[in-house]
């Protein structure tokens, strides 16, 4: 490929969150978004760009450089394959990825069997609030950290209509708390702490009008004794104008400090033994999604593509998450730590 032309951009599907996708392409160094596919062709359309309700006679006739898949599960498998039938080599993919590990595992396969690569759209890690919290570990700025817990609290999952107005299939899965929302720190706890040794989980449905759970706790052990708490309730609401900014609050404690992530995306840090707080980062002044990071996400991907930056959560790096996901599942059903065993 030649790096000094822009990367064509074709997207397949237009739901709710695609918005954010276009929305980054369109101003994205680099790269041009081309087309975008959707069963529902008038939802293509509103995207501005050439449309089609058929993935195989978009990519044959678009022939784009990389294909961004913003679809739910069960049409994920499909769609890739198509793309690779049709020489597609770079791919990005929403989460939750594929239906099962089982089939994630041989998609990852396949990908690689013919030189693709794909990259899962988990962009929670790539939230400036993260990244800053990361940064502030790595310098040492609160010493050894020895606990950490996010409490979800978004506000959105009461009464009969819940989740309706925005994303109503959340109503029917059968797992929602943890495979829809909670991956999202599994996720970004190993790109924190790094890999957990072992997971404890005690979850349950608050909320009677959905199938799945909607509440819990989740326990990691990290490494270098350092214990995360995951405490979701989507019933439940925190200190914010937008609650889906952070979706909630974090507290990172060390030996010689600790850091607090806010509801408005600003990030405070104070010293052992200290009353004033240190703001590292203030609040987020991006109108759109999470601080941003969807944007800077599919930036990292054209980075990877052009120059040849490390791409972070490739998927076969990322089959760990949906084994951790499992896990907890198993953790909650049987009522017991489970030790993780790295493959």
């Amino acid at each position: 490929m030649n790096t000094q032309q822009a990367i064509s951009v074709a997207c397949v599907g237009a739901g709710y969150f695609s918005r954010f996708h276009y929305e980054s392409w369109s101003r994205m160094p680099g790269a041009v978004p081309i087309a975008s596919c959707n069963r529902d062709i008038n939802k293509a359309k509103e995207t501005g760009l050439a449309a089609y309700d058929d993935l195989s006679r978009m990519l044959e006739a678009e022939k784009p450089d990389l294909v961004d898949i913003i679809l739910p599960p069960v049409a994920q498998a499909e769609a890739i394959r198509s793309a690779l039938r049709f020489g597609i080599k770079w791919l990005i993919c929403q989460k939750p990825f594929c239906l099962s590990l089982d089939e994630a595992e041989k998609i990852v396969s396949e990908a690689e069997a013919v030189g693709a690569t794909i990259v899962v759209h988990e962009n929670f890690r790539f939230q400036p609030w993260y990244r800053a919290i990361k940064v502030a570990m790595t310098e040492g700025r609160i010493g050894t950290p020895l606990q950490a817990t996010f409490r979800l609290r978004p506000g959105d999952g009461q009464g009969p209509r819940a989740y309706l107005d925005r994303q109503p299939y959340f109503q029917e899965m059968p797992r929602f708390l943890v495979h829809e929302t909670a991956v999202h720190w599994v996720d970004t706890f190993r790109f924190l702490f790094d890999a957990p040794s072992a997971v404890y989980a005690d979850l349950r449905q608050i909320n009677p009008v959905i199938a799945g759970e909607d509440a819990g706790f989740i326990l990691f052990d990290h490494p270098n004794g350092l214990n995360a708490l995951f405490d979701g309730n989507r019933c439940l609401d925190h200190s914010a104008k937008n609650l889906r900014q952070t979706m909630g609050e974090a507290l990172i404690e060390g030996t010689e400090g600790s850091l607090v992530l806010n509801g408005d995306g600003s990030v405070e840090l104070r010293g052992f033994g200290k009353q004033e707080r240190q703001q590292i980062l203030p609040p987020s002044d991006h109108d759109g999604f999470g601080g941003d990071c969807v944007h800077a996400l599919q930036s990292h991907v054209i980075s990877g593509l052009l120059r040849g930056t490390p791409l972070e959560n490739t998927a076969r790096e990322y089959l760990d998450v949906i084994r951790i996901e499992e896990n907890i599942y198993l953790s909650a059903a049987e009522g017991r730590k489970i030790n993780l065993e790295t493959p």
